[in-house]
């Protein structure tokens, strides 16, 4: 045996002797095809797949999921046929390689009906085998710890790509230790001058972090202690994209926030959770509103937890989580926890099929949706964070953060939605616009005349409810009434696209540029007219006094391209609708490009 997969089996005990068997196979296979070859930095062919299966193994996997991590990838890359692969591993191998060989390609960075397609591919193959992402966020867990041997112009991208996509994913998958190292690795390179501030802050403080996290471990385990209860806690410091979004939040230097630390106090039982957050409450004052009953009401991933934020030693904010031992490993872990507890065991506790975004991906897979619409449904319903409310009838229903009446009773049935005319949360009165809280309960009232409005198209933040509203509004309203107002939508849409940039600081070099540039300045002028809703295309960048040309689509207003995008030249019946247009004037040309310069020159250093 290899001496690399001795020391592997050697830190993975954990595998009967048939997983050995079949990840011994794979990596022999493997090591006989591209043994002696290399990849463009230079290393070894061989270390990736093998640092796939280690955080595959980490994760406690059975031996298909890591026989599949040696041979994931491009089936033409190892020159073999899947029957091959079936008849040398079995049929649950070439599923999985199959499965991420099909994804293996899939490009996200741009947001078009492409980006759209890879993303349902990915997404739907979740269905029939939840292991495909997992090794696939494996493998890009992999990539963003060697991101610095990528080109400049790629890392960016590809940290953008995982800050919209795989971290939240591996959030909805509870996966909680792969969704903080891929926020954090993203920051990196997405705001690099970010990202050194706070690891300067958090290891300055280091031993003033140390000693007062020691002084208020003792103070718990010393009421725990006397109260019969033996607990074990641990202490940490929040990760950097944590302390990011609190300064983005809240508008502050790193070195004004004080709740940076967290503390964790794992239990033996449900009741001793309980217990300890009573005792917790006698030491130190709780603040207010800050108080979250994970164990009552999980999480849609399966995670389970009390969090509760006290003002603790020195009068300082301390947020402490607790938790049985079981329902930590349900947090680091998420659904790969899942093996863990397989085989019909009693402690099993989270399932691929009882996930909340399992569920809603099938219900996906049974509806139409245009690309967008998808698109938009998998980024705010199932990526997005949650929230939950109650029918009068005391069901829960999860909700997308930010989620308004119109998209409760959408949720509830279409027929409710339509007819939607008021809503009440705990019993007051609240406007339709106005989001709802977690565990409200929520009560609509409806009316048989009423009927979608615009307006509520508008309030709505829901794919789904979107999408119904705009099909009923398509069909009874004239066209030209639809077109004027989808491209007062879509102008909206931009502005509002633009402001979010001027708040991360998160956007491509373009984009950041345009968006400190004042919205006259953005014209362009069609004919003697200026009054026109336009975007720029993503694909080419334009930016003065590069020639250009407008292509007049439908609802989105005019894209403006370069006139030498060779995207624009393979729009069909482009012929028909490109349209003739400019720079407005030559002084607002030269405003922009000194509006602009700043910030790519800061792009350019970074």
């Amino acid at each position: 045996m290899n001496d690399r997969l001795t020391e592997f089996f050697s830190e993975y005990p954990h595998f009967t002797p048939q997983d050995r068997e079949r990840v011994s196979d794979a990596w022999e296979f493997v090591l006989a095809i591209k043994g002696g070859a290399c990849r463009s930095c230079g290393e070894s062919y061989l270390d990736h797949p093998l640092r796939v299966a280690h955080i595959l193994a980490a994760l406690r996997l059975d031996g298909d999921s890591v026989a599949s991590a040696f041979l994931h990838g491009s089936l033409d890359e190892l020159g073999v046929t899947a029957d091959e692969l079936e008849s040398r591993f079995g049929k649950d191998v070439r599923s999985l390689v199959v499965g991420t060989s099909r994804i293996s390609g899939v490009k996200m960075r741009n947001k078009t009906v492409h980006q759209a397609e890879a993303i349902r591919k990915m997404f739907f193959a979740m269905i029939d085998d939840i292991r495909v992402i997992l090794i696939r966020l494996a493998d890009r867990l992999d990539k963003m710890r060697s991101l610095k041997n990528f080109p400049e112009d790629e890392q960016r991208l590809i940290a953008q790509e995982t800050i919209d996509i795989w971290a939240p994913l591996a959030n909805r998958l509870g996966i909680s230790f792969i969704k903080d190292e891929l926020e954090d690795l993203s920051l990196k390179y997405l705001n690099r001058e970010a990202f050194d501030q706070i690891k300067s802050l958090v290891a300055a403080k280091k031993g003033e972090r140390e000693d007062f996290l020691a002084g208020a471990e003792a103070e718990i385990l010393k009421v725990t202690r006397e109260a019969g209860i033996r607990v074990t806690v641990k202490s940490r410091a929040k990760h950097f994209w944590s302390i990011y979004q609190k300064m983005k939040k809240r508008s502050k230097a790193s070195d004004e926030l004080y709740d940076l630390l967290a503390m964790r106090v794992l239990c033996h039982s449900v009741n001793e959770c309980y217990t300890v957050l009573g005792l917790v409450h006698t030491i130190w004052k709780p603040l207010d509103g800050r108080f979250k009953d994970y164990i009552a009401m999980p999480k849609p991933n399966g995670y389970q937890s009390l969090h509760t934020t006290v003002m603790s030693l020195q009068g300082r904010p301390l947020e402490i989580q607790i938790r049985t031992v079981e329902m930590h490993h349900v947090a680091e872990n998420g659904i790969a926890s899942h093996w863990l507890y397989k085989k019909g065991s009693s402690k099993e506790i989270v399932s691929a099929n009882h996930l909340s975004i399992i569920n809603q991906l099938r219900e996906l897979s049974r509806n139409r949706f245009t690309d967008e619409d998808f698109l938009a449904r998998i980024k705010s319903d199932l990526l997005g964070d949650s929230i939950y409310v109650f029918t009068p009838k005391g069901d829960i229903v999860e909700l997308p953060a930010g989620s308004t009446p119109i998209d409760f009773a959408y949720h509830i049935h279409t027929a409710v939605g339509e007819k939607i005319v008021g809503a009440k949360a705990d019993g007051t009165i609240i406007p339709l616009s106005e989001p709802l809280r977690n565990t409200q309960v929520v009560e609509v009232t409806t009316h048989p005349q009423a009927h979608p409005t615009r307006n509520q198209y508008n309030n709505a933040r829901t794919a789904r409810a979107r999408q119904k509203i705009r099909a009923w509004l398509q069909e009874h309203e004239s066209p030209g009434e639809t077109e004027k107002r989808d491209a007062q939508d879509a102008a909206r849409a931009e502005q509002t696209r633009l402001a979010h940039h001027r708040g991360q600081g998160l956007s491509d070099g373009a984009d950041a540029a345009r968006a400190g540039i004042d919205s006259a300045v953005l014209k362009i002028r069609v004919g003697d007219t200026t009054n026109f809703m336009i975007k720029f295309a993503h694909c080419c960048e334009p930016l003065p006094p590069a020639p250009i040309t407008g292509y007049v689509s439908r609802g989105r207003g005019i894209i403006i391209h370069r006139s030498e995008c060779r995207n624009l030249q393979a729009i069909p019946e482009i012929s028909n609708r490109s349209i003739l247009v400019e720079w407005e004037t030559p002084r607002e040309e030269e405003h922009l490009r000194k509006r602009a310069a700043p910030a790519a020159k800061k792009r350019k250093t970074e």
